[in-house]
């Protein structure tokens, strides 16, 4: 390829050379035997004499000599190499520059608040993705303290093991030990659902533990009844469908939808009810980090404004 693209350029630098000589192909009757020969001509101009692009019938080393056609084409074999480099160059620094400027200053220390069925689990996903946060439950905390034989969790499984429920100072000690991991260290970190009640939030902030921001997601309870009460779960698949807004197509998955026993509109009221009267006493330890979302929008638009609201309290 080289070699052809340093012919081409010849050929034009050499315009006075190819007006006065064109190539003469003739080919011998009986034995088919190819041979070239230059003869003058004033009627060919150089570019019609350069109409054939492979060149096969210009004897370029008879015109220029061998050694001036090696030595030109390695001229232009080196050119071509080094404008192939430098085109390539800026497309492997880019890259780097872009990472940079797209990776936080700090990592993000994050608390979700939100009812049953408010979308705080979608907005979870959305945010461990976009900000590689470790998303944190605390009945995920829990189980991985009991399976891990730690201080803590060895005293939340007597507790567990005996039906009782886990003492706030247990649970604030298993949450103290996940943050400390070198994980969340790094990555930062998303409390979902906790604290969920004042004494916790005290607590987490007896031990140490502070958040860039507090994010809570409001939803009227009419909506959340409706939301909770239409879901139905596939027993095949555990898919869950809502029969409102995402039934399923097939006949056969939608006859053998169940209901989840506490998934009726008496029992959503009631923990409804418990969950106000928890998070209005949690929202004021973090009035000073504390954003309301509409989680009343398409799950995108959530995001967008959940996005904006993190961004701002981080560069703060």
């Amino acid at each position: 390829m080289f070699q052809r693209l340093a012919i081409l350029a010849l050929l034009c630098s050499i315009s006075t050379v190819a007006h006065a000589f064109v190539p003469v192909t003739t080919r011998s009757a009986s034995f088919g035997v190819r041979t070239t020969t230059l003869s003058k001509t004033s009627e060919l101009s150089a570019t019609e004499a350069a109409v054939d692009e492979n060149f096969d019938d210009v004897d370029l080393e008879r015109l220029l000599g061998r050694r001036r056609l090696n030595k030109l084409v390695r001229k232009y074999e080196a050119a071509a190499r080094a404008a192939e480099e430098a085109a390539a160059a800026p497309a492997e620094t880019a890259a780097p520059a872009e990472t940079a400027a797209a990776a936080p200053s700090s990592p993000a220390r994050i608390i979700i608040a939100g009812a049953p069925a408010s979308g705080k689990g979608t907005q979870c996903e959305m945010i461990k993705a976009k900000y590689g946060v470790v998303h944190l439950s605390t009945g995920d905390m829990l189980r991985a303290a009991v399976a891990d034989q730690t201080e803590v969790g060895v005293k939340a499984k007597e507790f567990m093991d005996a039906g009782k429920l886990v003492p706030d100072e247990v649970i604030i000690g298993v949450v103290k030990d996940r943050l400390d991991q070198e994980d969340c260290k790094s990555c930062g970190w998303l409390l979902d659902g906790f604290p969920r009640t004042p004494g916790q939030a005290d607590a987490l902030a007896e031990a140490g533990v502070t958040a860039d921001c507090f994010l809570f997601l409001d939803v009227p309870d009419e909506i959340l009844v409706e939301r909770v009460v239409g879901r139905r779960t596939d027993p095949v698949t555990g898919k869950i469908y809502h029969m409102t807004f995402s039934p399923p197509d097939d006949e056969e998955v939608a006859a053998r939808l169940e209901q989840r026993s506490d998934d009726t509109e008496e029992k959503v009221k009631v923990r409804l009810e418990q969950f106000h009267a928890n998070v209005d006493a949690v929202k004021g330890s973090y009035t000073d980090i504390m954003v309301t979302v509409n989680g009343n929008q398409k799950p995108d638009e959530v995001a967008s404004v959940i996005g904006g609201a993190i961004e701002a309290k981080l560069a703060a």
